[in-house]
């Protein structure tokens, strides 16, 4: 070990360099895996937090179901029928809306039954009510993401929504959660299907033509007396896990798909750059790994001394990276959808950390094969 310390100090500015590389590489895999997680969060955080196991679409639609599926009541009732476990609809669409302090918003709008296992706890102020806005002349509630407080939406104002008129009372303010990047918004079911299906500029006489539709059924526990796929061939529809359904929610497949190749490749580049390193260190100091088996070093006692500077320079750089990567996302906040757990840090830096010392394998041949022989001059 003294050996291997005293080497890292009498070249301290080839591994400083060797350093400053694994740092950087350590810290651009972290940054990904960041954007990787928040990424996904902003896309898909509001279905994570549904309290459902599955979910239940039309058959028609094979994909981006949330927004091609539609089922009704008739449906619905037959899968409570039949399921027997506790179903709920939900309805999703993406719209735009100004309050009466001219704040203008985009939101996705998630239509549940006001008492419903779906309907949201609230953080501030009141939970939805089933109201009817052409009935009882009042706007419908509405329950914000708290992440369209930080555009300026405020408990208490009127959302309209735009080219249809709709007005939306904003009555409580939920946990912060978003669908494919937009922010969630919570309304009455009759209220998500006036939004979903009503045209701009139609009387409103049209509202009585509002079918009685909704993008999926919520399962709260997989089906009690009959198999999903028995209960999908006898109604026509298909059933996807809650995380199977995740892939539904617009870009989040090839979002995924994209930061994890750039991930992969990153793991790819940190083996080789060590292995080529530690292997133009070994061929340069041939020389002295050879007077050390000529003094009576074993190959054993070589191969640890490799193996602890390479364990040095890439676990000290390795945490560098990771305190830069950390660094990194206090610094961005709220600008990007960054999001960088502690778990999800310690177990990227640990892979960067297992896959830089495998690189450190392409070099330990050439350290076993160090001959005392060349200190005697056989090879003149």
């Amino acid at each position: 070990m003294f050996l291997a310390l005293l080497e890292l100090r009498a070249a301290r500015g080839r591994f400083l360099l060797m350093g400053s590389v694994v740092v950087l590489v350590a810290a651009l895999v972290g940054i990904v895996s960041g954007f990787t997680t928040g990424l996904g969060d902003d896309t898909i955080s509001a279905l994570r937090r549904l309290p459902a196991s599955q979910l239940v679409f039309s058959s028609d639609a094979r994909s981006d179901q949330f927004a091609r599926s539609l089922l009704d009541e008739r449906t619905a009732a037959a899968w409570r029928a039949d399921a027997d476990t506790e179903t709920t609809p939900l309805g999703v669409a993406i719209t735009r809306g100004t309050t009466d302090r001219g704040a203008e918003v985009d939101l996705a709008a998630f239509g549940v039954e006001p008492g419903s296992f779906l309907n949201p706890a609230v953080t501030d102020g009141e939970g939805l009510t089933d109201s009817d806005g052409l009935t009882d002349g009042k706007p419908d509630s509405i329950v914000m993401s708290a992440e369209l407080a930080d555009e300026g939406v405020r408990v208490g104002d009127t959302l309209t929504i735009d080219r249809l008129g709709i007005e939306l009372r904003v009555v409580g303010l939920t946990e912060r959660s978003a669908y494919g990047h937009v922010p969630v918004a919570y309304v009455p079911l009759k209220t998500w299907q006036r939004i979903r299906f009503s045209t701009p500029g139609a009387p409103a006489s049209a509202a009585a033509t509002i079918p009685d539709q909704f993008s999926a059924l919520a399962l709260r526990t997989p089906p009690a007396k009959t198999s999903a796929a028995t209960l999908d061939a006898r109604h026509s529809t298909t059933t996807l896990t809650k995380e199977k359904a995740y892939e539904a929610a617009p870009g989040y497949t090839g979002e995924r798909v994209t930061m994890t190749s750039i991930q992969v490749f990153l793991y790819l580049i940190a083996p080789l750059v060590v292995g080529a390193f530690f292997a133009v260190w070994t061929v340069q100091r041939q020389p002295e790994l050879a007077l050390l088996r000529a003094l009576g070093a074993s190959r054993r006692r070589l191969l640890a001394h490799t193996v602890l500077q390479a364990a040095l320079v890439v676990v000290l750089g390795t945490a560098a990276g990771a305190v830069l990567a950390g660094a990194v996302g206090l610094l961005v906040g709220e600008q990007v959808p960054f999001s960088l757990p502690a778990t999800t840090l310690a177990g990227t830096m640990c892979t960067v950390v297992a896959v830089g010392l495998a690189g450190t394998v392409l070099t330990l041949r050439r350290v076993t094969r160090a001959d005392p022989l060349t200190m005697l001059g056989a090879n003149r």
